[in-house]
């Protein structure tokens, strides 16, 4: 009887050159035995699952390029009658004959805390010394390095042009929701995330030296943050101002030093700019977090040591119940979801439903971006993928990263 074939998804890195086509290609291709030569994993840039079927166990026994057995010749020169130059052996003996002193391979786990104290790390934020981002990027790497960046679109490029390691940029807000012009620029750009943050927001109500709030009579700051502190700023009867980012609400105080004239931004902000805190936790919701994404060129080695999060991003195809299929594809494998966020295409918004007398029935064409407690190190998560990819016409692995469970 006929072995019958199973699917097994295997995550790997590999780039693409444009968008449009799935980042899943399934390998139409019979491979003898499971075997994966790993000598060229280096070769690939970005995740890639590939379809690999169990053979039947006849076939199985065949020879890849890395069974094959050495030869004299593999082993460099020799004598005439086949033997190994016995010379050629004490060099190799005498080369190595301190193994101690051979480095040792790194394993998963050094790759991912080699540097977890962020000593040598370059990180990039959008927004000026002081900004919540920046908190982040320290949180993540005490010891980083960090740049401040103008845009978020600024973040991106210095990392993919090799400027720095690493960016942190927002990404959500308990309070303020989703922060959609990153999720559109995760998916314009090629960054993997490595990794999240999740910090508590407090923002303080800062002046110039020796001024009460009471005397204030406009505020600055982010219109997020503004929003957020709404109850606070209404008692105070002040006007309220919008600027690029909270850090940069503080520096125009500092520089103008207009008594009148306050901030809504972070203590450390304070501290650098030399303004006074007139009063802390002045945003309406005490319980108000930010989380934050770590981008870099390269994704992590994924692992099962601690809890991991997966975010995907994908379109559906056409037909009723799509959604529910595609979603179901996690609940029959006893995956959580974690954030799910639809964002109608930019290139593509319309779909076209039917042809009538009537004419074209039309309307927006999304794409679904999902965060998944799981894996890719887990069978689960890629039987989740590969399932999921009979609903997709596009879908993309943005990273595998561990969880931040820390407040």
């Amino acid at each position: 009887m006929a072995l019958k074939t199973i699917p097994i998804w295997v995550c790997f890195n590999h780039s693409f050159s444009h968008l449009g086509n799935s980042d899943f290609v399934q390998n139409k291709k019979k491979i003898p035995a499971f075997r994966v030569n790993f000598n060229n994993l280096a070769k690939l840039s970005k995740w890639e699952c590939l379809g690999l079927k169990l053979a039947d166990p006849e076939r199985a026994q065949t020879h890849v390029e890395d069974d094959k057995p050495l030869t004299p010749s593999d082993l460099g020169s020799s004598s005439t009658d086949g033997r190994i130059d016995e010379n050629q052996i004490t060099e190799s003996k005498r080369f190595h004959k301190d193994l101690n002193s051979l480095p040792k391979p790194l394993s998963a786990t050094d790759l991912v805390s080699s540097s977890n104290d962020g000593s040598k790390v370059r990180v990039a934020y959008q927004g000026l010394p002081g900004a919540y981002s920046e908190a982040a990027a320290l949180k993540a790497y005490p010891k980083c390095e960090t740049v401040p960046c103008d845009q978020f679109e600024s973040v991106f490029k210095a990392v993919e042009l090799w400027l720095v390691d690493k960016a942190v940029l927002p990404i959500e807000n308990s309070v303020g929701g989703s922060i959609h012009r990153n999720y559109d620029l995760l998916l314009r750009h090629r960054l993997h995330i490595v990794g999240e943050v999740q910090m508590i927001v407090n923002h303080c109500l800062l002046g110039v030296p020796g001024v009460r709030k009471e005397e204030l009579k406009r505020v600055l700051s982010h219109p997020q943050a503004l929003d957020q502190c709404e109850i606070a700023l209404n008692k105070l009867g002040v006007v309220r101002v919008s600027a690029e980012d909270t850090a940069l609400a503080a520096q125009i105080v500092a520089s103008e030093g207009i008594r009148e004239t306050g901030a809504v931004a972070s203590s450390r902000a304070a501290e650098i700019y030399g303004l006074d805190i007139l009063a802390q936790n002045v945003q309406d919701d005490l319980d108000n977090v930010t989380r934050f994404l770590i981008l870099a060129r390269e994704p992590i080695i994924p692992g099962t040591d601690k809890p991991h999060k997966t975010s995907i991003v994908f379109t559906l195809e056409e037909g009723p119940g799509v959604l529910f299929k595609a979603l179901a594809v996690f609940a029959l494998r006893e995956i959580n979801l974690s954030k799910i966020e639809s964002r109608p295409q930019r290139k593509r918004p319309l779909r076209i439903v039917d042809d009538s007398n009537k004419g074209s029935a039309k309307y927006f064409d999304y794409l679904f971006y999902i965060d998944f407690e799981a894996s890719m190190a887990e069978p689960r998560a890629q039987y989740a993928l590969g399932h999921l990819q009979e609903f997709t016409r596009f879908i993309r692995v943005l990273g595998c990263y561990p969880m931040d469970t820390t407040l």
